[in-house]
């Protein structure tokens, strides 16, 4: 049975009055869930070879090694994809009772932790960094840490893996024991800093780069982390000429095939070019623990770079949702959130 034949399906059952089987949409449940599988395994095949010094997949396609290890090691990373696809596909499988809604619901709610982790990640470092380069520049660091530990403060790759790092997982741990996503905090904290730039300045002829640095990290993870949660919300602006006259299974068409085409082709383009190799924009930076060239500004540029990897991963976990939900409302399953209706015309 083919996909259009399973929509056709649901939309029958619809018609006659009966709420579409869950075991009908697990061939779209599959495609999700592969997606976000093979996603999971390239990340963790990027840390492998590039963290790691593993040889990664290339080799065993004719491209180059990283690393010295011998072509074995390149077989086992092919095996992860393999290994997460089978888990996609066991997970589908046992669950088949699930509807493509809960599904949907599920994969919003992993997309939340990850911004909120992320959310509170920048919120954290940037205070912290900030406050490492304010006494830093005023001459206090070696007097509350020592001269030795003050010098290793000053070196990028010392405080990105000792300082900002740990501050990481602890907004790890933060975000699986809050529910607010905060970002509305962090819009009020950018507008805090531009204002004490501002007051700095002018009333007290005092400006440091780390300030400027300060507004830019906040600003780029607000614009950038909150991609997701708007998507989920709705909020994105939409050319409107035509979509708000549609049915409510013609929207379903449009945001299904929207989302593949659109919204998942670009995310993998961001994470291929960002991610495909060490020199790339996204991986480059944060290896090297890159820094601006002000010398007392935020250690905090590579983090930044990392911010596309975070917006294409946070939207490509949220389109797979926004699929999942689209398809529902295809096959008129009941709990959709684009129309007041749950029959579809």
């Amino acid at each position: 049975m083919t996909a259009l034949d399973n929509v056709q399906d649901g939309s029958h059952a619809m018609h006659s009055g009966h709420t579409p089987s869950p075991e009908s949409a697990r061939i779209f449940r599959l495609f999700g869930w592969i997606v976000l599988s093979v996603m999971a395994a390239f990340l963790l095949n990027n840390y492998l070879t590039y963290w790691q010094n593993l040889p990664g997949i290339a080799p065993i396609f004719g491209g180059r090694a990283n690393g010295s290890l011998p072509i074995l090691w390149s077989w086992l990373q092919l095996g992860l994809y393999a290994a997460f696809v089978i888990w996609a596909c066991a997970y589908v499988l046992r669950s088949s009772q699930t509807t493509l809604r809960e599904d949907s619901v599920r994969i919003s709610n992993i997309n939340a932790f990850l911004i909120r982790a992320a959310f509170f990640a920048v919120l954290i470092v940037g205070l912290v960094d900030a406050a490492i380069s304010f006494v830093r520049i005023e001459g206090f660091l070696p007097d509350i840490v020592g001269q030795q530990l003050a010098d290793d403060l000053g070196k990028s790759r010392f405080r990105g893996a000792y300082v900002h790092m740990p501050l990481i997982g602890l907004s790890v741990i933060i975000a699986a024991f809050t529910r607010t996503l905060g970002f509305t905090w962090l819009a009020l904290l950018v507008v805090v800093a531009e204002l004490l730039i501002v007051i700095g300045r002018f009333v007290f002829s005092y400006e440091q780069a780390f300030l400027a640095d300060l507004v830019r990290f906040w600003y780029a993870a607000l614009f950038l982390f909150a991609s997701a949660y708007t998507l989920l919300e709705e909020g994105h602006v939409r050319v409107d000429v035509f979509y708000a006259g549609m049915s409510a299974k013609t929207k379903g068409y449009v945001n299904a095939v929207g989302s593949v085409v659109l919204g998942m082709s670009l995310c993998s383009v961001i994470l291929i070019i960002g991610m495909g190799g060490k020199q790339n924009i996204i991986n480059s930076p944060i290896l090297s623990y890159e820094v601006t060239q002000a010398g007392f500004g935020l250690y905090v540029k590579y983090l930044m770079a990392g911010f596309l990897g975070v917006f294409a991963v946070t939207m490509m976990v949220q389109f797979v949702s926004y699929f999942m939900d689209a398809v529902a409302d295809i096959r008129g399953e009941p709990g959709g959130r684009d129309h007041d209706s749950h029959t579809i015309q």
